[in-house]
């Protein structure tokens, strides 16, 4: 009876996932610092990781727009934080990226604080998504970012993009090794997800994810 139960809530979310990003998403802001950012309204989720991981790419593929999040073959250009929303109680925000090489030590620390200012202050985040290139796994700025999490206690959750770039049994050694990983932290949202803007796998999963977060539930 509880598998069948937990089956209809899936199911109504995956609707509910797919319907929120249907929507028509729009670019609300771009913001340097946090002290910038808009008065917070309803909830919102965050994308983090390495410059070049796909974040941008994903943010698009999720919401079904070609271009709502800028895309760069170049690391290190979205540098602001940049919020989109549709209307629907959810604002996305596009973190920027770390682990640039090319970037100074100034750029680097500016970065860093507003990621960090952003954080701590803003009451309605409910959950960051730290995506991490599933052809590499969890790097050494990638352990420094799950740090700075768990400080914060901020929700996160581990999303490989790029799955499809990878074969079926190595990206299933990656997930296991990022959950074990993960298991020992305290802000960690246990399961990972794997996805590919190119392929389109995951994207319902995180859709319904999302929107049970809306809901104040979570798929488990």
């Amino acid at each position: 009876m509880a598998e069948a139960v937990s089956a209809e809530i899936e199911a109504r979310r995956i609707e509910a996932g797919r319907l929120l990003f249907a929507r028509p998403w729009r670019f609300v802001a771009g913001v340097a610092a946090a002290d910038g950012l808009p008065a917070p309204q309803g909830i919102e989720v965050a994308f983090a990781g390495r410059s070049n991981v796909g974040k941008s790419s994903l943010i698009n593929a999720l919401t079904g727009r070609k271009a709502l999040a800028r895309t760069s073959d170049a690391p290190g250009r979205t540098r602001e934080l940049n919020l989109f929303d549709a209307g629907a109680g959810l604002t996305i925000v596009d973190m920027p990226g770390y682990g640039y090489a090319r970037a100074s030590k100034k750029q680097v620390a500016a970065w860093t604080r507003t990621v960090f200012d952003y954080l701590r202050g803003r009451a309605n985040l409910r959950r960051v998504y730290l995506l991490v290139d599933a052809r590499h796994g969890l790097k050494a700025n990638d352990g420094a970012t799950l740090d700075l999490l768990d400080r914060a206690a901020v929700s996160y959750q581990v999303v490989l993009t790029k799955a499809d770039k990878v074969k079926l049994e190595a990206l299933a050694t990656t997930v296991a090794e990022i959950a074990s990983t993960v298991a020992k932290r305290p802000a960690a949202y246990p399961r990972i997800i794997a996805t590919s803007a190119r392929t389109r796998a995951g994207l319902e999963t995180m859709r319904a994810e999302i929107a049970g977060l809306i809901e104040g539930g979570e798929l488990v």
